[in-house]
């Protein structure tokens, strides 16, 4: 678009998240790739779409030449959501409450990607090009940690001199600098089926062992060192008749710093069955490394918020995110990564999640001056 307006990003953020796209429906998240192919086609990207893996949908590439050769910049977002198929139709639907809009992914983070896009084409449609060349990657399960993605992201990374990440932004427009790490583990204890009114002295509850180690696993947690664990599923026991022979419980733990994330590992590893007769197992699983703040993000942080007073308003702050993207790859690997681009908003991952209206044309109008300016 040669003119951006609130109404016509407002049509094209409502175009992406009427295609509902949940990370486990691969078929809908292609749907939303077929969609962003198109857009990054009438812009002149070359396309490459690496096809879906482990059920998951298609990773999507547009490269977008720039005015200059050589190492460019990666722009990385996300297609899925947490929302499944038929949130829109009940108790999330589209709708307008004043500056809020509201509809699922809408703040995660598919307005986001619609504005890195609508950046770009208003560019192209004013006959102007990034300064570097710019590779959009569009991710198709980082709501499930990017199993499938993140060794083509930290290729992607190597190739390229820095990233900006189109997440939402935090506490009302803050830019993020930093993340911190989180890592999934599984804990499943097995022990003795018995009659649970006959014999149920000859039993060994696997159930009762998890919640001694949910308790040890969650006292694990330091606030002062902004390190969190978290049970957040559990499930045991076939019959309320039976002693339980299995319980299975996954944790995310939340951690600062590569030193915080390696003592937690330790920790965790290192737990031990309370009743002797109970077999523990903990198996590490996903892990999103963190980073940290460089004098290069700082740089990059710098260099936005100039560009952002000169289209008329200010950056509220920076901030060090809780929760992951797909930034935390690249800004492990030292690429210098700015991320938290996106849309202003809240209620991420729930029946409330909406954007601010208002933020988009200035939200926009800032990733364009960042691709025309960046070098």
């Amino acid at each position: 678009m040669r003119t951006l307006t609130t109404d016509a990003l407002l049509d094209a953020v409502r175009e992406w998240v009427e295609i509902e796209s949940p990370t486990q429906d691969a078929a809908a998240v292609n749907r939303v790739a077929d969609l962003a192919e198109s857009q990054l086609k009438a812009i002149g990207a070359g396309i490459e779409r690496i096809p879906g893996s482990d059920g998951f949908g298609d990773i999507l590439i547009g490269r977008i030449p720039g005015e200059t050769n050589g190492e460019g910049l990666l722009l990385l977002g996300h297609m899925d959501t947490v929302h499944p198929v038929g949130t829109m139709a009940g108790p999330l639907p589209w709708r307008v409450d004043g500056d809020r809009v509201y509809g699922p992914g809408i703040y995660d983070m598919k307005g986001g990607n619609v504005m890195a896009l609508q950046a770009l084409t208003h560019l192209h449609a004013n006959g102007r090009r990034p300064r570097l060349p710019v590779t959009v990657m569009f991710i198709p399960d980082e709501e499930m940690g990017s199993p499938s993605s993140r060794a083509r992201i930290e290729a992607e990374a190597r190739r390229h001199r820095l990233a900006l990440v189109v997440e939402p932004s935090g506490d009302g427009g803050r830019i993020t600098v930093a993340r911190h790490g989180i890592a999934r583990y599984h804990l499943k204890t097995t022990g003795k089926p018995a009659h649970a009114g006959a014999y149920h002295w000859k039993g060994r509850s696997a159930i009762r062992e998890m919640a001694h180690q949910v308790i040890a696993v969650e006292a694990m947690t330091d606030y002062d060192r902004n390190v969190t664990l978290n049970v957040g599923t559990i499930a045991g026991g076939r019959h309320e008749n039976q002693v339980p022979i299995h319980c299975e419980a996954k944790v995310l733990a939340m951690v600062a710093t590569a030193e915080d994330e390696a003592d937690v590992r330790a920790r965790l590893l290192a737990l031990r069955p309370v009743d002797p007769d109970v077999v523990l197992e903990v198996t590490p699983g996903l892990f999103r490394p963190p980073y940290a703040k460089s004098p290069e993000i700082q740089a990059l942080y710098d260099h936005a918020c100039d560009l952002a007073r000169e289209i008329g308003f200010e950056i509220p702050g920076e901030r060090v995110a809780g929760g992951g993207s797909d930034g935390n790859f690249t800004g492990a690997l030292g690429l210098p990564t700015l991320d938290g681009l996106g849309v202003v908003g809240d209620g991420p991952h729930t029946h409330q999640e909406h954007l601010l209206a208002s933020c988009l044309v200035p939200r926009t109008k800032l990733l364009a001056r960042l691709f025309e300016t960046l070098e």
